[in-house]
């Protein structure tokens, strides 16, 4: 019995065999071979700090990429907090895609063929 809980929870003390069984994973050299491969869809990481930047954001949008936006730095600024999400609705309805809030300071947009799902995912189930 001794023997399964020291499997189950571990003995407490680390043997030789752990260090053996541990393997660094080097993500690095991954990117570096995906980096070369084209996509047709990309998710793109954005920070809207004033209504200048929404024409190229609008662009990645029409171009079929998935926007994260971080809208923190505008939220103090209702009105043109409520500008610019009007205006990335009117892309999102264009382009049949999708938009959704993501906690307090985040948007994300889609593009045509993508859609959020709002149910959340538990233990494997929605």
């Amino acid at each position: 019995m001794a023997n399964f809980m020291d499997k189950l929870f571990g003995s407490g003390s680390k043997g030789a065999t752990d260090a053996d069984e541990y393997t660094e994973l080097d993500l690095g050299k991954f990117e570096q071979e995906m980096a070369d491969e084209p996509a047709e869809t990309y998710i793109r990481v954005a920070e809207l700090t004033n209504l200048n930047e929404l024409p190229g954001l609008k662009k990645e949008v029409y171009d079929g990429n998935i926007l994260m936006i971080d809208i923190s730095n505008i939220k103090a600024d209702k009105l043109m907090l409520d500008r610019a999400l009007k205006d990335l609705k009117d892309v999102v309805i264009d382009v049949h895609g999708d938009i959704a809030g993501i906690k307090d300071d985040q948007v994300l947009v889609t593009p045509t063929g993508v859609k959020i799902d709002r149910s959340k995912i538990v233990g494997g189930r929605y």
